[in-house]
């Protein structure tokens, strides 16, 4: 390894970690996404050639690794204490006098808020993240150190060589706790009662790389140090924390007594449910260490610190209904219809009830009356039947067993709570559908959005993708804001897609699990509809980055009799069943200029846009990545280049214009 190149890998590994910390813990980023990709990528590039130089904190090490076998037992040496708990001003008052009572001078208190998470104690050796746990039972909890590697807020490495032990808490942010319910439920998978059990559940994997997709983070707010530090209170220890890069608590107050703590517990309670996270109180603590030290602590919880806890909101109301609608995916998903009643600062008339199983397992039933909450001060919950108030002629909920909109048969899947329709007719599926087969991504058909095809599918002229090829042009005219000319590009918008390459009918048909390079890699080696159809899911399986979950649903999908004769209809209409693209390990027979050329393409093209000509180079020969290097051939620069340019031009690398490319093309 060279010189120069270990000295831009270490760099690269500082300066990409400065950029995260000014991203995820000061919000304040001084790159862009794609400016940062590419140094990332560009790590990534040497880290490959040269393995055994990977730093020890390279954020290459967020992605997560392979399966544990298991979580390790770790022992804290300073046990990890709870908090003794306030549920009004009376606690408070009584936490406040006694606290003074005890300690020497005037105290002064710092009041946090109180994360709804998971505890966490990291362990830094010279500055270097050596160990991650939870607190378990105090005294002994379990090594969770690559999982909390691949929370981006966790620094890796601090600025200085220091020995120390930082307390926290996990959690999970609510638009993280939100995507990941939505993925679940679109599989067919239980979903997560709130943020806290998302980010418990997480944190405990014992496969990294799934905890790396949770989009999981940490504040950080105690500390076990050696005095040589000279950290004398909390609200100085928390103010170096931000020096050293721990993820701080930007809400943290100082108070002076109990009308301070009381006006920051009703400013708190106003605006918890606009906070970003999910929290369940306040916590209180003695500023100064000192005065800490003299407080002391009892078997299970410090007196210098007490907990207030926000009063639970639950509201009462009765269900009149339970309404089951069909997702995208056929996925059949119940919801409560309500007394509408406020709680946490909104009227709620429907609430979530998941799926079939929780509704049998509450024994739910019309008519009942029911306790609800806000999961993670987000989704309504039903948490509890009053059987008290039960309806004397209440009967048991029945499941349906037919789809609410096209009465197919529902089935439950062996791996999954969900009831799912897999009739790819559906109504409640269809839009969703073909709106997904014409995107951009799919079969791109320009022009046709989301209002024009619900007009199209409200008056019966498209019901299914094979409809859209038998459109004529005075049916266009009957839609709203379709005029001649409008109808006229529709239709040659339709005509052009009926070229697309296979791959791109695979994936617009909507396949669950299918995305747009699992289409392009099953059809690369299966370059006929016809050969999909005949392949099985070990051949499947087989495939590069498929794996058996794809190959199943694959196989799954084709063996239904509507999904064939969508399929047969599709192609007597003239919609191209061949894949178009190149084959693995084929070269090019084209005596082509990109034959076996690295190509880059960056900033604004006027003639195609940049996946148009993606595909073209790699229609003869060349290969298109999103990042320059040394091995990099040519850079194609549009309009408004940034980065990419700049390094190309370091590196020597062939630049050229777009009209360089076209003439080439």
């Amino acid at each position: 390894m060279s010189k120069a190149d270990l000295r831009r890998l270490v760099d690269l590994t500082d300066q990409l970690n400065q950029y995260a910390y000014q991203y995820y813990v000061l919000d304040q980023p001084t790159i862009t996404d794609a400016e940062y990709d590419q140094l990332y990528q560009e790590l990534l590039a040497l880290e490959a050639q040269y393995p055994d130089y990977v730093q020890a904190d390279s954020p290459s090490h967020r992605v997560g690794m392979l399966a544990q076998s298991g979580l390790e037992k770790v022992t804290h040496e300073t046990p990890m204490l709870s908090l003794a708990n306030a549920f009004n001003q009376e606690d408070l008052a009584r936490f406040v006098a006694s606290s003074q009572a005890a300690s020497e001078g005037p105290v002064t208190y710092v009041g946090e808020l109180k994360i709804d998470g998971l505890s966490v104690s990291l362990r830094y050796q010279d500055g270097r993240l050596v160990q991650a746990a939870t607190r378990g039972d105090g005294q002994i909890g379990e090594d969770i150190t690559n999982n909390v590697r691949t929370i981006a807020s966790v620094p890796l490495k601090l600025p200085e060589p220091l020995d120390i032990e930082v307390r926290g808490e996990i959690f999970m942010p609510k638009a993280s706790f939100l995507a990941l319910n939505q993925a679940r439920e679109d599989q067919g998978l239980p979903t997560f009662a709130n943020p806290r059990n998302s980010a418990a559940g997480s944190i405990r994997q014992l496969d990294s790389r799934i905890t790396a997709q949770r989009k999981l983070d940490v504040f950080l707010y105690s500390g076990v140090f050696s005095p040589d530090l000279g950290l004398a209170s909390q609200s100085q220890m928390l103010a170096q924390f931000k020096e050293w890069g721990f993820h701080i608590n930007d809400q943290t107050r100082s108070l002076t007594g109990l009308a301070d703590m009381w006006d920051f517990v009703e400013e708190m309670t106003s605006q918890r449910h606009d906070l970003p996270y999910d929290i369940d109180g306040i916590v209180f603590k003695v500023d100064d260490f000192d005065q800490q030290a003299q407080l002391g602590h009892t078997v299970k919880a410090p007196r210098w610190a007490i907990a207030y806890k926000f009063p639970a909101e639950e509201q009462a109301t009765r269900i009149r209904d339970i309404e089951w609608t069909v997702g995208r995916t056929g996925v059949v998903t119940p919801t409560a219809v309500m007394d509408p009643v406020l709680l946490a600062g909104s009227t709620v008339s429907r609430a979530s009830l998941h799926n079939a199983d929780l509704i049998q397992e509450k024994d739910i039933r019309l008519g009942d009356q029911v306790k609800i909450h806000k999961a993670g001060d987000i989704i309504p919950e039903v948490i509890a039947v009053d059987l008290d108030q039960r309806p004397a002629d209440s009967q048991p909920y029945q499941i349906p067993s037919q789809c609410p909109e096209c009465q197919s048969d529902l089935i439950h899947l062996d791996d999954e709570v969900a009831l799912r329709c897999v009739n790819p007719a559906c109504p409640a599926q269809a839009k969703e559908k073909l709106y997904h087969f014409v995107s951009r991504d799919a079969m791109n058909v320009t022009g046709l959005g989301p209002k024009v095809l619900e007009q199209l599918y409200d008056r019966r002229l498209v019901k299914d993708p094979s409809d859209l090829y038998q459109l004529e042009k005075d049916q266009l005219l009957t839609l709203d804001k379709i005029g001649d000319k409008s109808a006229d590009n529709l239709l040659a918008a339709l005509s052009a897609s009926k070229e697309n390459s296979l791959d791109r009918l695979v994936f617009g048909l909507g396949i669950r699990h299918v995305g747009s390079k699992a289409a392009r890699d099953i059809a690369s080696h299966y370059p006929t509809m016809a050969a999909i159809l005949a392949a099985n899911q070990e051949e499947l399986a087989q495939i590069d980055g498929i794996g058996q979950v794809i190959a199943n649903s694959v196989v799954e999908y084709f063996d239904n009799e509507d999904v064939q004769a969508l399929i047969e209809k599709l192609a007597n209409l003239g919609v191209n069943m061949i894949y178009q693209g190149p084959r693995p390990g084929q070269t090019s027979d084209l005596d082509s200029f990109w034959q076996g050329k690295t190509v880059v393409l960056t900033g604004k093209m006027a003639t195609y846009s940049r996946p148009e000509a993606k595909k073209l180079i790699e229609a003869q020969g060349g290969k298109v990545t999103g990042s320059v290097s040394r091995n990099t051939d040519i850079l194609i620069a549009g309009s408004d280049a940034g980065s990419k340019l700049a390094k190309a031009q370091y590196l020597g690398v062939t630049i050229f214009s777009e009209a360089d490319m076209l003439d080439q093309l």
